[in-house]
């Protein structure tokens, strides 16, 4: 049994609000009574239920604090609320007792009949374990939930009176929790059959009304423990074969023995000494050995022993910094203590192990206060490459107005950019209830500091009518949403829709053709916008049907972006901000691949704005001209030159061809086919759309990384002097990102409490399958050879190409 069976929270440690999220009905609604026979036929088509959920916590069976309610939901069959609820009780003040009463009301209907159902649900189960993951809930028709510990209103239908239908429900339940196996097969058919029975059930009973609800997870489970308990009383043994889990809370702690011991060989009075300590060759060799761990690597206690013992020696290798703080026991005042003496006295280290001091690890306030210091030795352009990190290591801080919080405030205050994009990374994490205020504080100091400001960070500006500046930013979201949600009403094609966009621009909504003040871009905040040009503006044909926008600029020039509603940015943010980080540094190596990092901004949890990069689609590209170097002739042209395009265009397409190999494996950037990868065309080619990462992909056996035989054929093939280069290039570039392994890796640990998909699902596996990319075991020429294979390894991939066939297929009768 691995030691993760043991690991556990205890419900009285979690200082966080209660949270869940009410997601739907299930079921079919009764069909609604008309007030009396005259308006039978009326009162039947005009009346559409609107319900509500009212969620109130229960206590030992009284009632706790104000109920809750959801937005109204009049969209049937299924009412689908989405909706997370935060409750003012944290959990640890809950008992084992504590109940969820969840009731549906109708408002469209009168008070007697506006009573939907109720049902009555305990927060832990029978081994006090708190419920996390979906769970479907039976509605008692008509019935208010009661809250009771002995409740009339049970969501949890007991086994003796399970029918056919609650059991399956039952077993959805756990299926949708990942407590039973799934086997795509076999599944299907089982879905299939449940179905039949549904509605074989259904039509002899009538239909069952269910809310389905999403408990918060936790890391480990979370076990119920009174504020104040050493122990937890155990269940009462009974006599059924019923597995009984018994929780040892000294499980995963140190030995009494081997603490002392650890203690004795630490200790402080030994300081004196130890000052002279100098390492064997064999010790040596050991502390260099583990100097170049990555920063996701934990030291075993021998190796924590070994810096302790040679902190003194260490202190002129700037390296060994984190890892000696690693190995301090800051529960121990006095070791703490010289802990802290030391860093100060320590060789500065760099500012990419300083953001490693700003990881979740790194709980004292003088750590992190000390990564600060090192932080402003980085210029604004650097500290721009880490400026979503840091907003993310918010979450670490212990104190709402942190030091690193007022760092980035103050140099905010002297850079518009890193104003703007600070403001809106902070406000896009409002909707985290764990984190808000925190957050807003960050928000509310940035604010207060720049109305304050004298002068503007733009020289010609007072504070007061740059934050107007950013706020007007938010206005023009607003109304970005607006239009999004008419034009999705419009009933029709595309070409449809875009009228009645380009009608909203110059009618409605002509304020945005011209605004009355220049509003700074959110996506280039240096930039300064001054309207809209309906005649060039459009909609993408897609299914959410984002908006391709021509704005007017300041200095007589145009920017065309695109904006996106119902689709979380923040992932592709992320993505993109790595690519401007890794060309940055293969930049300061002297190795431009002539990647094209546009920009990207998330301006909430589900809509952002990106840069429109005029570009063809491969997919498209190859329908129409059915070649890469076809394409190219018809823009560079050279009877001269290699293919008959000019040598420059060939280098540029060939580098950028490596770089996006190069990141997209180590990102492990997924789902990639002709349709997301792009072609400009002066030869740029880079992709786009990163739904997938850190390994994840919707597709079956994908290559290492995304080379389509289309793309060697355009560098003449494999045994070209071309696609050597290529290799060549993308051997470089990648021993090039492994130096800069720590900053990435620390990078990615910071955004581990972040809300992104791919990250948020596992975070430590994410960071792992991250850090296995650089291949930190081998050298530079080990490397070389590795790469190599697996660039032949994804050309030579066939099964990849069978899919991209099949979704070209897939595109072409779309």
């Amino acid at each position: 049994m691995s030691s993760n069976e043991f690991r556990f929270f205890l419900s009285c440690d979690i200082n966080l609000p209660v949270t869940f999220r009410v997601e739907r009905l299930d079921g079919n609604l009764p069909a609604p009574k008309p007030p009396n026979s005259a308006e039978a036929d009326f009162a039947t088509e005009e009346r559409r239920p609107e319900l509500f959920v009212e969620c109130a916590l229960y206590i030992d069976g009284a009632p706790f604090g104000l109920p809750t309610r959801t937005r109204l939901e009049s969209t049937g069959p299924t009412y689908c609320w989405n909706e997370l609820i935060t409750l003012s009780t944290k959990y640890r003040d809950l008992t084992a007792n504590s109940q969820l009463a969840l009731t549906v009301w109708d408002v469209s209907c009168g008070k007697t009949e506006g009573l939907i159902g109720g049902a009555t649900i305990s927060l832990f189960n029978t081994k006090k374990q708190l419920k996390t993951g979906r769970h479907k809930f039976r509605l008692w028709a008509g019935k208010e939930a009661d809250g009771s510990i002995q409740t009339t209103t049970p969501g949890k239908v007991p086994k003796e009176e399970c029918g056919e239908l609650e059991r399956l429900e039952k077993l959805v339940n756990k299926y949708e929790r990942g407590q039973i196996q799934r086997v795509d097969w076999l599944d299907r058919l089982a879905f299939k059959a449940m179905d039949k029975i549904k509605e074989r059930e259904s039509g002899r009973n009538g239909s069952s009304l269910y809310v389905v609800v999403e408990f918060c997870s936790f890391e480990h489970r979370v076990v119920f423990q009174e504020s104040g308990a050493n122990f937890l009383i155990p269940s009462p043994i009974t006599t059924s074969n019923e597995l009984v889990t018994v929780w040892d809370p000294e499980v995963g702690k140190i030995n009494p023995s081997e603490h002392k011991q650890l203690k004795l060989a630490r200790s402080l009075t030994r300081g004196i000494i130890d000052r002279d300590l100098k390492p064997s060759s064999s010790e040596r060799k050991s502390i260099q050995r583990i100097l170049k761990y990555p920063p996701t690597r934990i030291l075993s206690g021998d190796e924590r022993q070994l810096l302790w013992k040679f902190r003194f020696s260490l202190m002129s290798e700037k390296r060994a910094l984190t890892k000696f703080l690693r190995c301090v026991e800051w529960s121990d005042v006095q070791e703490a203590k010289q802990a802290v003496e030391l860093m100060g006295r320590w060789q500065a280290i760099d500012v990419c192990d300083a953001l490693e001091l700003l990881s979740p690890v790194f709980e004292s306030e003088e750590v992190r206060a000390y990564a600060v210091s090192v932080l402003e030795r980085a210029d604004d352009e650097e500290l721009q490459c880490y400026l979503l990190q840091l907003v993310q290591a918010l979450r670490f801080e212990r104190s709402d107005k942190s030091r690193l919080s007022h760092f980035l405030v103050q140099r905010s205050l002297r850079n518009i950019e890193l104003a703007s994009f600070l403001r809106w990374y902070v406000a896009v994490e409002f909707h985290d209830p764990a984190y808000a205020k925190r957050f807003y504080c960050t928000y509310e100091i940035l604010e207060e500091n720049m109305m304050k400001l004298g002068a503007g960070v733009s020289g010609d500006e007072d504070g007061f009518k740059l934050w107007q500046s950013l706020v007007r930013q938010t206005e023009l979201i607003a109304q970005l949403c607006s239009i999004m949600r008419d034009v999705r009403n419009v009933r029709g094609g595309t070409q449809k829709k875009i009228e009645k966009l380009r009608q909203l621009l110059s009618g409605l909504l002509s304020e945005l053709t011209y605004f009355e003040e220049p509003i700074r871009s959110p996506l280039a905040p240096g930039v300064l916008i001054t309207g809209i040009v309906p005649s060039e503006s459009s909609i993408f044909k897609s299914a959410l049907h984002p908006l391709r926008l021509t704005f007017r600029t300041a200095h007589g020039g145009s920017c065309k972006i695109m904006f996106k509603k119902g689709d979380d940015l923040r992932q592709d943010q992320l993505v993109i901000q790595m690519v401007l980080l890794m060309d940055r540094l293969l930049k300061l190596e002297n190795l431009d691949l002539h990647l094209t990092p546009y920009r990207v901004l998330a301006t909430g949890h589900d809509e952002g704005m990106l840069e429109f990069i005029p570009s063809s689609s491969l997919a498209q590209i190859l329908s129409e001209h059915r070649s890469i170097i076809s394409y190219l002739q018809k823009f560079h042209p050279d009877e001269n030159g290699p293919f008959g395009i000019t040598a420059t265009c060939l280098e540029t397409f060939i580098k950028s061809c490596a770089g996006y190999s190069v990141i997209t494996y180590i990102l492990g950037i997924g789902d990639r086919h002709l349709d997301n990868l792009l072609l400009k065309t002066d030869g740029r080619l880079f992709h786009v759309d990163f739904g997938f990462i850190l390994g994840r992909d919707p597709k079956p056996f994908p290559p290492p990384m995304k080379l389509c035989k289309e793309m060697v054929e355009a560098m003449g093939g494999a045994e070209s002097q071309y696609y050597t280069r290529f290799k060549s290039y993308c051997c470089e570039a990648y021993n090039i990102l492994r130096k800069s392994s720590n900053l990435i890796l620390n990078l990615f640990h910071l955004m581990a409490g972040s809300n992104i998909a791919d990250i948020a699902s596992d975070p430590e596996k994410g960071i792992l399958k991250l850090q296995e990319k650089f291949r930190l075991d081998l050298d530079d020429e080990e490397c070389i050879h590795f790469f190599q294979d697996l660039i032949n390894e994804s050309v030579s991939a066939l099964f990849p190409q069978m899919v991209e066939t099949i979704h070209r297929w897939a595109q072409y009768w779309r």
